[in-house]
């Protein structure tokens, strides 16, 4: 199998579901367009699933039915001949699928050997979970494709008195575009409790960010907005007084 292309950013952001379930995949008008679907242990066990290779093969499909150009989803252990097994299943799943697939693996140096096999397997590998700069150094000289903080999480530290994340981020953003045209590891940002921190994650220049579904909802309207809207609404039906 040829190497998967690197996708690089587009301008301004690309925003991937955070959910595994796909009943909660189609959006309705106000909502962004979206380029694919990011998963976990932790949601796919929410959305009442085992973490398993069938259920794995069920979201590519899944993904594939509603259009999605891309999957992410995450290995559930570090053993190597497993790591081959569901990635070569998985491949070969999403290339007749038409959806380009990426491993998840986490930021942690007991997972290197893994890390490596999948990379062998021309596949296109992200690390989660990265939360400082050193991490960040390493999951760059391991040429990963995505590297995916968790926003929220570290900004609720507060056993560390909270992190200084926007030093991170853009860390995070200078890596991304300090190898050339291929570009460094691309930001894929999570944990974000806010429009306002995803503002500041597009002004960065963050490649990608992850959301869940209800948020997308939830932020595709206003009260500024719909205060404005009502505010035009009541004017119109003044003005016809005028006439």
């Amino acid at each position: 199998m040829p190497p998967a292309p690197r996708l690089l950013p587009k301008d301004p952001v690309e925003i991937y579901l955070d959910c595994a379930d796909s009943s909660q995949w189609a959006l309705p008008a106000g909502c962004p367009p979206v380029v694919g679907v990011t998963t976990n242990p932790s949601l796919v066990f929410q959305a009442g699933l085992g973490v398993s290779l069938s259920t794995y093969a069920r979201l590519v499909d899944a993904a594939g039915a509603h259009g999605m150009a891309q999957l992410m989803v995450q290995l559930p252990g570090a053993d190597v001949a497993q790591a081959r097994a569901w990635v070569g299943d998985l491949q070969a799943r999403a290339a007749k699928k038409g959806v380009q697939l990426t491993i998840k693996l986490p930021c942690q140096p007991s997972w290197l050997a893994c890390i490596r096999a999948v990379q062998a397997m021309d596949q296109p590998v992200l690390l989660t979970g990265l939360s400082n700069a050193v991490q960040l150094l390493w999951a760059q000289s391991l040429g990963v494709d995505y590297v995916a903080p968790y926003v929220g999480r570290l900004a609720a530290d507060t056993a560390n008195g909270g992190r200084d994340v926007w030093a991170l981020m853009k860390a995070c953003v200078k890596a991304q575009n300090s190898e050339g045209a291929k570009g460094g590891p691309q930001l894929l940002a999570a944990s974000i409790k806010s429009p306002d921190v995803l503002s500041r994650l597009m002004g960065l220049g963050a490649a990608a960010v992850t959301l869940p579904p209800a948020s997308l909802l939830a932020w595709s309207q206003d009260a500024i907005t719909d205060a404005a809207v009502a505010q035009f609404d009541r004017d119109i039906a003044a003005s016809h007084a005028l006439d």
